[in-house]
């Protein structure tokens, strides 16, 4: 019996080696790497995520209309709009969800996301955002969004504590407290 426990958990290390999804549990605190032209939490591509879905009829985003935090308008279609905490997913992050044909873009934020690894992805009507509900999914990403960018559009809009907390999770991790290093 002791034996195929050792065995167990030496198949168990040997598999999580060769695993390329990054934990979730710390993604909100991982090192910002560069690569080129573009930044990334860290090396990997793919991670399970919790995902709820938003939409602009809901009564806490009718004052914003079809706007997203970026400033354009929120998208459904082959192209969709999501949203995050901006210190762990920055805006203008790509990635598609394993299984689903649509690919997603990090352009807006909500209260409720930040110090979270959740994505909420927009749906046009409440019965999108029923039918979606809570789901842990697999993404991968296909391109960094920028922890600049992000800070540049959070940084005026400080007097919200979400946004102030973004905002020093970004300088945290990129170890900078001005925009000329992000």
């Amino acid at each position: 019996m002791a034996c195929r426990l050792l065995l167990t958990a030496l198949c168990a290390v040997i598999l999580s080696g060769l695993c390329s999804c990054s934990s979730t549990s710390n993604l909100a605190t991982a090192k910002v790497y560069k690569q080129g032209s573009g930044t990334q939490v860290d090396n990997a591509k793919r991670y399970k995520v919790r995902t709820t879905a938003y939409s602009h009829v809901e009564a806490d985003s009718l004052q914003y209309g079809l706007a997203s935090a970026e400033g354009g308008n929120l998208k459904y279609g082959n192209f969709r709009s999501a949203a995050s905490d901006w210190s762990v997913f920055p805006l203008g992050t790509v990635f598609k969800i394993e299984g689903l044909p649509y690919t997603y873009r990090i352009d807006d934020y909500g209260s409720a996301l930040v110090g979270t690894k959740t994505i909420d992805l927009y749906k046009p009507d409440m019965a999108g955002i029923k039918n979606w509900g809570v789901r842990h999914v697999n993404i991968s990403v296909l391109k960094w969004g920028s922890y600049a960018q992000s800070f540049n559009i959070l940084k005026d809009r400080t007097k919200h504590s979400h946004v102030r907390q973004m905002v020093q999770s970004i300088k945290q991790k990129t170890g900078t407290n001005t925009t000329a290093s992000l």
